[in-house]
């Protein structure tokens, strides 16, 4: 007889996920809890570098500079977007996936949540003795009135909102006079949770929203003179994508007046004012008002106080005697005392005159400290002085790369001095005229007037950023605080002992650790067990021994 050879055994085929069931995995992966999260601390993380580096829709000037200072780094990051962080592709990126996300998780739990609602509680177990919370006692009712009024008691709503019932409650028959009642509350902890996540999705879309249509600006107006709501009013202006400078409501603003009050002891601001006249389109002019942290309404923006300073008013005449300047420039406050720093650039100059510009600091009340040396102690224009120092050559306003109007590129520019090498300082107060050094004109300080640094601000998704605000706040609370219980009673007639009286027993469960829930399972057999016209009851007793209470 031949040997038979043994059967050769073939390893098992793993069924391949193919196209479709990949694409359900990575739907699976993306609309997990897990990776939301980790979207979100992403979106945290990506949002560094707007931070860190200059943003082009801020400071295009500053933007410029760091590329110019940093040849070799600079290009790489404007290539890879970390100039205009907010608007990149991959800040997008990062953005629309936490959006798919958060709705990707919300929907499925939504319909998973809205069926347990309107589902029946489960019912009462057959033995209570396993629950942490329990309670009995007995009561001279039969069992069906015992649990129609436990049915009362469960139903009945908060004393500050008593048309809202306080659990959903099931009665059941189980025969041979004995009845049940299930109770359960909490879903409101649930739908707290799925608040959170819909306002969290409100939020990204209204922040998106406002991205795309708000616009910023900030212009410095000069008391006496005007602002109108146009682009090329503005001293730096920023618009979302999808808003059109052409969409900005006419009106104009005239500074009337500028008030500020400051402590006479220790300089502190204490308050300031701008009273404006505000105009319209097709209204009358009104006087109005603009405090910090009190702006004004104006074309659909808000019109914020963000700074203040003077302007002294300058007249400059070049050598040939011809005006090549004139008019306010404001001067930056260095200090509570507003010792300011300004700048003046005079390019505009007859001839072949080298261009000039004049550095300085304006002392709103000056003291003399020493010789030709001052210093200002009282930020209110009492005594005011100009201390400046004259440059001449070319401001390099034709290189094509933006300059700072409050700083001078001193690159190509000369320093006046004396004769014996010293610099030349200038000291000028109102009313005043002074030869500038080197023949190159004269300088006339012909007043001091205020000026306010306004910030205009139109973000049509602000009052549903707030609303979703406080919807994520109110869903996060309930979630948190929302507790989840279920309570069982079961009603039976009495045996020989309770003759004519119906035992009451009861538990409870909750989710997680609850120290109020055999308070409020006392409470609820307690009031079931309520006095009749039949008699006191007998009182209800807790747990057991061997029983524990969480």
């Amino acid at each position: 007889m031949e040997p038979t050879e043994a059967p050769t055994s073939t390893p098992p085929t793993l069924p391949t996920l193919g196209l479709v069931g990949w694409l359900r995995w990575a739907w699976r992966q993306l609309t997990s809890m897990r990776v939301a999260l980790l979207l979100l601390m992403l979106l945290a993380v990506a949002a560094v570098p707007g931070t860190v580096w200059p943003q082009r829709a801020q400071d295009t000037a500053k933007v410029a500079t760091y590329i110019s200072d940093h040849p070799t780094t600079g290009p790489w990051l404007d290539r890879l977007g970390f100039f205009d962080v907010y608007s990149s592709v991959w800040f997008s990126a990062i953005y629309l996936l936490l959006f798919v996300s958060l709705v990707g998780c919300i929907l499925p739990r939504t319909k998973v949540h809205l069926a347990g609602v309107r589902g029946r509680p489960p019912r009462a177990p057959r033995r209570f003795a396993r629950f942490p919370a329990q309670g009995s006692g007995s009561v001279a009712v039969s069992p069906a009135q015992a649990a129609e009024d436990s049915v009362a008691v469960l139903r009945r709503g908060w004393r500050w909102l008593p048309f809202v019932p306080t659990y959903r409650v099931d009665t059941r028959d189980e025969g041979g006079g004995t009845w049940s009642v299930s109770a359960e509350r909490g879903y409101l902890r649930e739908t707290g949770n799925l608040v959170f996540h819909l306002a969290l999705v409100g939020l990204l879309i209204s922040v998106a929203t406002g991205q795309v249509l708000h616009y910023r600006g900030q212009a410095i107006v000069v008391q006496g003179r005007g602002f109108a709501n146009a682009q090329v009013d503005y001293d730096t202006f920023e618009q979302g994508t999808a808003y059109s400078p052409s969409s900005l409501v006419p009106f104009t603003l005239r500074l009337d007046e500028f008030e500020s009050r400051f402590d006479p002891e220790t300089l502190q601001s204490r308050d300031f004012t701008a009273h404006v006249t505000l105009t319209n389109p097709g209204e009358e002019p009104t006087e109005e008002t603009i405090k910090v942290n009190h702006p004004l309404d104006a074309g659909g923006a808000k019109v914020y106080l963000q700074g203040n300073g003077y302007a002294p008013d300058l007249t400059v005449h070049d050598a040939a005697g011809q005006i090549a300047f004139s008019g306010p420039t404001p001067f930056l406050p260095q200090d509570e005392v507003y010792t300011s720093r300004g700048v003046l650039k005079v390019p505009d100059v007859s001839g072949d005159q080298e261009q000039i510009g004049i550095v300085g600091y304006l002392l709103p009340t000056a003291q003399e400290v020493g010789e030709d040396l001052y210093r200002s102690i009282d930020p209110q224009p009492t005594d005011p002085l100009l201390v400046l120092s004259v440059w001449s050559g070319n401001l390099g306003l034709d290189t094509g790369v933006p300059q700072n109007v409050y700083e001078l590129d001193e690159a190509r520019m000369t320093q006046a001095i004396d004769a014996d090498g010293t610099t030349v300082t200038l000291y000028v107060r109102p009313g005043e005229t002074v030869d500038l050094p080197d023949g190159l004109g004269t300088l006339t300080f012909n007043g001091l007037p205020r000026y306010v640094a306004l910030d205009l601000r139109h973000d049509p998704a602000l009052p549903f950023v707030l609303v979703f605000a406080l919807l994520a706040f109110a869903g996060l609370a309930t979630s948190l605080f929302a507790p989840r219980r279920r309570l069982w009673l079961r009603f039976a007639p009495g045996g020989a002992e309770d003759t004519g009286r119906t035992v009451v027993t009861a538990a409870g469960l909750a989710r997680g650790d609850d120290v109020g829930l055999q308070p409020e399972l006392d409470r609820v057999l307690a009031a079931t067990l309520a006095p009749t016209d039949d008699g006191p009851p007998a009182a209800p007793r807790g747990p057991t021994s061997g029983e524990s209470t969480p």
